[in-house]
């Protein structure tokens, strides 16, 4: 089996440099990629799946920002599951802003994949950096 926290810091390293398809390679076909609640990317629910993840996030952070920057800061293995503390760092692209965003992520894995991918982030920061209010969360039915 391999070490879930080695996967998770080559995925970073991957992004690093540019190299999504790696990052992809690290997440289950059936992923739940979590976006944190009310950051400009959430769609309200999880994106299920590789391709969704690809579209939904990485092609957008890419028409968005220069020079996004994940700097991890702390890696804490819990077995199936790693925690990340790190900053999102870059330029958006629109307003010229600086982003500087504190984030935590958590991995879950099973059988060497990752399961389910939460973030948890700065929301506030992104909404005034990119321009925009915070999206609402969708009202319960």
């Amino acid at each position: 089996m391999a070490d879930n926290v080695e996967l998770v810091r080559s995925a970073y390293e991957a992004l690093a440099r540019g190299d999504v398809s790696a990052v992809l390679e690290v997440l289950d076909e059936n992923v739940e990629w979590n976006e944190a609640e009310h950051i400009p990317y959430w769609p309200g629910r999880p994106f299920i799946g590789r391709q969704a993840v690809l579209e939904g996030v990485f092609a957008r952070l890419a028409e968005d920002f220069d020079n996004f920057t994940v700097d991890v800061q702390r890696v804490v293995d819990c077995g199936q599951t790693v925690l990340v503390e790190a900053r999102y760092r870059a330029t958006v692209k629109q307003t010229g802003k600086q982003l500087d965003a504190q984030v935590a992520h958590i991995w879950d894995f099973r059988d060497g994949k990752t399961v389910r991918w939460q973030q948890y982030s700065d929301t506030w920061q992104f909404a005034e950096v990119m321009g925009f209010a915070p999206t609402l969360a969708p009202s319960p039915t």
